[in-house]
């Protein structure tokens, strides 16, 4: 594999410890910028050298998991809580599929497997017994030369789900095997027909029927702006790496919350609107009460992703129709125009474990988040 010998030694360091299944000792581990700002920069050089660079595109869509019982509960809290609606649905052998969106967003695609799932070795965590196959799988990114692309990640060594590109009908799809440091598994579609559906011939259209809020607020909630993935300390580096050689984002930021033990850490792809965020502790966990609420997330919950964040226009009012819909908060709205933005966390729910986060941002504002947001969101979890 060809990747740089310090950025290697991250890697197997957490991987070896993952797979053995040994508690790693924290004593005197700090995560700090230094590695992680060294290692971005080469991971851009060699995506350069190896004619990655460009391959890879914004998101496409991101693949929601649920019990196959809470399936369309889950679909109809989306339809309820977001802007989104059904596009299609279908069953082939491996799963039932709904899919859903709204304009200019990626797609949501909520399953419920058939088959074995590549996730088992996950784990069960404290606060998700009886939903082992519940998470936010994968997330999907467009790939101009899916060829190209799978051929040059395999020469580095990078394990996919399969051993041949799938080939449907209108699209070329390939999936990584679950990482070990981000919990997530990444896909990559090339799409070839003239529209974009991804049941494939081999599918039985489903004549699923579900009620759509008539409440014109909904309107409001815009595009996926991003996902938000919680990862153990010792595995900050190694995630966020992974994730950069895999696709064409770049790491912009880091939010050090000392407080809470907490680093909110920022991959975006230039001209892209989504966004990929890392949070993790700053030291790796201890116990509950000291190891602040993302080490204590993970613990409980296991690496998956925590959130994913929904642009929102108008957002005072949205928030208040979506509290009339029944939808619950883990705080109240935190930020203001003068600062530059607003945002939110639903709790998570009982058929994704996924938080919603509403975002506003308002005119000029250049940054993405704001600190005091970021610790304000950050300590709300505490009550998950």
């Amino acid at each position: 594999m060809s990747i740089c010998s310090h950025c290697m030694e991250a890697f197997l360091r957490a991987h070896n410890a993952r797979n053995s299944g040994l508690r790693r000792e924290h004593g005197g581990f700090d995560n700090s910028d230094d590695f992680l700002q060294r290692e971005a920069q080469r991971v851009i050089e060699e995506r350069k050298t190896l004619a990655l660079e460009g391959l890879v595109g914004g998101l496409d869509c991101i693949i929601i998991n649920t019990e196959p019982p809470r399936q369309g509960a889950a679909v109809e809290e989306i339809l309820a809580y977001t802007g989104f609606d059904v596009r299609e649905a279908f069953e082939d052998s491996e799963a039932t599929t709904c899919v859903l969106g709204a304009s200019d967003s990626p797609r949501c695609l909520v399953r419920a497997r058939k088959t074995a799932s590549p996730f088992a070795d996950m784990g069960v965590f404290p606060k998700t017994r009886g939903l082992p196959n519940t998470r936010l799988e994968t997330l999907v990114f467009e790939v101009m030369d899916l060829n190209q692309y799978v051929a040059i990640q395999k020469r580095r060594g990078v394990a996919f789900l399969s051993d041949d590109i799938i080939r449907r009908g209108g699209y070329s799809f390939m999936q990584t095997v679950p990482s070990v440091f981000s919990g997530v598994s990444f896909g990559f579609i090339q799409w070839s027909g003239p529209g974009r559906e991804y049941a494939s011939a081999g599918s039985r259209r489903l004549d699923w029927t579900f009620r759509k809020p008539q409440d014109p607020l909904l309107s409001h909630i815009k595009e996926l702006d991003h996902a938000a993935v919680r990862v153990e300390a010792r595995d900050r580096d190694p995630g966020i790496i992974e994730f950069l050689h895999l696709t064409n984002h770049r790491f912009e930021f880091a939010i050090y919350v000392e407080a809470l033990n907490s680093i909110t850490n920022v991959a975006r792809l230039p001209g892209s609107q989504f966004a990929m965020v890392f949070t993790s502790g700053i030291r790796p966990y201890v116990d509950d009460e000291t190891s602040g609420p993302t080490e204590k997330f993970v613990h409980s919950y296991g690496t998956r992703v925590h959130h994913i964040a929904f642009r929102t226009e108008n957002i005072e009012a949205t928030v208040a129709a979506l509290k009339d819909n029944g939808m619950e908060f883990l705080l109240d709205l935190v930020g203001s125009e003068d600062e530059g933005l607003k945002q939110i966390f639903s709790v998570p729910s009982a058929n994704t474990l996924l938080v919603n986060e509403y975002i506003h941002r308002y005119g000029n504002f250049e940054g993405f988040f704001t600190k005091r947001n970021v610790t304000l969101l950050t300590a709300a979890t505490n009550k998950q």
